[in-house]
């Protein structure tokens, strides 16, 4: 009780502290989303960095040198899914390591039954449950970040598993208040990671990543990144997964994001 006093009171010290001009340049440049939020909500962003970079703790790999310009590129994003709620900043993860490229990764991967098959795999993106670690390749987060209206952004897509670990399950779903609400999100995600699963196996184009078809946990993720990146076309085609994911996040991206995601 007095431990979370103290980290909410701490927490708003940050939050309110004045914010480095250097860091609303680096994000207009490295960033469209962050310009296109409302003036209120990049200041609720931005506070929200602070708390970020002052409780993660970041580290280079495979010789790449950190700069603040990385760590805030980073932080803005995963932020970005914070914005509207009430929030503990990500309570399962504590590092993040960031490698210059596509890095290779050890492997166990199921195939059927008890077998099971072990390798290298490259990766742009990593996170698991219950380690307290988050992989990126910095290469992949610059073009993401650059690239809002492609559905493409490793950064949201491995914070959102992230927001799925937080009920201490890996099954698609964010921890939510009650249990209606786990029963309407587990109805509306249903119906739609099964129409995802049958575009894919039709070859039908979709807004979403097929990649979403893998299973429940990856269909949360890559919708995410839908909601973000191409809100507009999301809400056209799918509009109640967006009413879903907006219901959650406390955002409507396509209201201020339409002009140039609907073009894409």
């Amino acid at each position: 009780m007095v431990f979370g006093l103290l980290k909410r009171r701490r927490r708003r010290k940050l939050r309110a502290q004045p914010v480095p001009e250097a860091w609303r340049s680096t994000l207009n440049r490295n960033l469209p989303i962050f310009r296109r939020l409302p003036v209120e909500d990049q200041a609720e962003l931005l506070g929200h960095v602070q708390v970020f970079l002052a409780e993660k703790r970041f580290e280079g790999c495979g010789g790449l040198e950190l700069t603040d310009e990385i760590r805030l590129t980073i932080a803005a994003q995963a932020c970005l899914l914070l914005l509207h709620r009430e929030t503990d900043y990500y309570p399962e993860l504590s590092t993040i390591l960031v490698y210059p490229s596509t890095y290779l990764a050890r492997e166990e991967r199921h195939l059927e039954g008890p077998i099971w098959e072990e390798g290298d795999e490259y990766r742009l993106g990593h996170t698991t449950a219950r380690t307290g670690v988050l992989v990126l390749a910095w290469d992949a987060v610059n073009w993401g970040a650059s690239r809002p209206a492609d559905g493409q952004n490793v950064v949201l897509h491995e914070f959102a598993h992230q927001l799925d670990f937080e009920d201490y399950s890996t099954d698609g779903a964010p921890a939510l208040a009650t249990r209606a609400e786990y029963l309407a999100w587990a109805r509306g995600m249903s119906s739609e990671f099964q129409a995802l699963r049958a575009a894919e196996e039709a070859g039908t184009p979709t807004v979403l990543d097929t990649y979403g078809a893998t299973n429940p946990a990856e269909f949360f993720a890559v919708a995410t990144e839908a909601f973000f990146e191409r809100p507009a076309m999301l809400r056209a085609r799918h509009p109640e997964l967006y009413a879903e994911l907006a219901r959650f996040f406390q955002q409507d991206p396509a209201s201020h994001y339409a002009g140039s995601a609907a073009t894409h």
